[in-house]
């Protein structure tokens, strides 16, 4: 069967109530019917559940459903993204160990690895996006004495500049030097895009996004080789950061719609593109599959299409911003993405506040930056309400100069 199919047909084992929907499982633990069931279970010579906090049969479907889509061979949910995206790394580093990592990160991933891994003796380096095949080999076994790279980190799209990192090129440097490639994946999601199937180790997502879709529960996950997801697992099973049994329902649900919603995210996303490029009022505009996108090339190859989020550059800095939101009327205003209700963001003063100036210089965060989540709704009604919260905004700036 092909992954669509299989995201709505996988389901935990009918029970002797015999209901057509996954039903919650809200308990905190499960009991055994013999103390040897106890023994086997907690020596893993037996599967199954024992306490909530190890794993829950809503939890597992998720799991399995997202690890059918990706390719993966096992994985595990965590109670939010940034809770994937460290156990992915904690699981696995320890003191000394080096990690290379893309410069074009989400903020809170950017903290993890300067302000957090660094206080337990792990070092980092980054790279840019664009950079050559030589440039990250560089990096990754420098000649300088450095530790050898132990992970290569990355976001591809990336959050909020829309970088996207030459997935096949990382794929040949670590066949060659043997490091974990772990990819944030959260951007395409697995309907776009499968790092797995393309060499990868381990693929991490924020499930509060497409994978909800609604802008409803908290959710992560990390999937990938089964060698390395065990001491994920170990690693998250002891610290706790475990997705709750309703949350997981919720995303397992929402995963049969997936494919759908992807595809009028991106359908939406890649026409405001289009509007807003031939704007006048709009002073430069991103997405991956629009053929002005420095890496277009590199995206129609590696993505089935350009996902749902757009970038957009308005000159006269955060005043102008300031208009611009005051002017539209569709979306919401919010830090978060991958709702099916459009969204915007400026990244300078929110998500990547954080950062000091010199890199939000270098990752292009400036004050007049708008990431745009484009929803679900009629692209006409977004397409005029863009155009004329852009021209508005404009008149705005004009008049206080003047």
């Amino acid at each position: 069967m092909r992954k669509q199919t299989r995201a709505i047909r996988t389901q935990t084992d009918q029970s002797q109530y015999r209901e057509h929907s996954t039903p919650l499982f809200l308990t905190s633990s499960f009991t055994f019917e013999t103390a040897e069931q106890g023994k086997a279970l907690f020596d893993e010579t037996e599967e199954g559940n024992i306490y909530s906090r190890f794993s829950n049969p809503n939890v597992t479907e998720f799991v399995d459903k997202v690890c059918m889509l990706e390719g993966a061979e096992e994985g595990i949910a965590t109670a939010t993204g940034m809770a994937a995206v460290f156990a992915s790394m904690a699981g696995l580093l320890k003191s000394g160990d080096h990690i290379v990592a893309c410069r074009a990160l989400f903020g809170s991933a950017h903290q993890i690895i300067t302000q957090i891994l660094s206080k337990w003796g792990i070092t980092h380096t980054y790279v840019d996006a664009t950079a050559s095949e030589a440039e990250w080999e560089a990096a990754i076994q420098p000649n300088t004495g450095t530790p050898a790279a132990r992970m290569v980190y990355l976001e591809t799209p990336s959050n909020p500049g829309l970088e996207l990192v030459d997935l096949a090129m990382l794929v040949r440097l670590k066949e060659k030097y043997g490091f974990i490639l772990n990819v944030d994946n959260c951007f395409a999601t697995p309907i776009l895009q499968t790092p797995i199937e393309l060499g990868a180790d381990l693929s991490v997502h924020s499930a509060t996004k497409f994978m909800d879709g609604q802008g409803r529960v908290l959710g992560g996950i990390v999937v990938g080789r089964a060698d390395l997801i065990q001491p994920i697992r170990f690693f998250a099973r002891h610290t706790g950061p475990s997705l709750s049994p309703f949350n997981a329902w919720i995303l397992s649900k929402s995963l049969e719609t997936l494919d759908l919603r992807m595809e009028r995210h991106c359908a939406n996303a890649f026409k405001l593109a289009q509007a807003l490029e031939q704007h006048p009022d709009v002073a430069t505009v991103k997405y991956p599959f629009l053929p002005s996108h420095p890496q277009y090339e590199l995206a129609k190859q590696q993505m089935a299409a350009g996902g749902a989020i757009v970038t957009l550059e308005l000159e006269g800095g955060f005043e102008r911003v300031k208009a611009f939101y005051d002017a539209l009327q569709i979306p919401t205003l919010s830090s978060n993405l991958g709702d099916s209700r459009t969204i915007v963001t400026n990244p300078f003063t929110t998500t990547h506040s954080k950062l000091k100036p010199d890199e939000k210089a270098a990752l292009g965060i400036t004050e007049g930056l708008i990431r745009v989540s484009v929803g679900l709704e009629a692209i006409d009604d977004l397409i005029d309400d863009f155009t004329q919260a852009a021209e508005v905004s404009a008149e705005v700036v004009k008049e206080k100069i003047m």
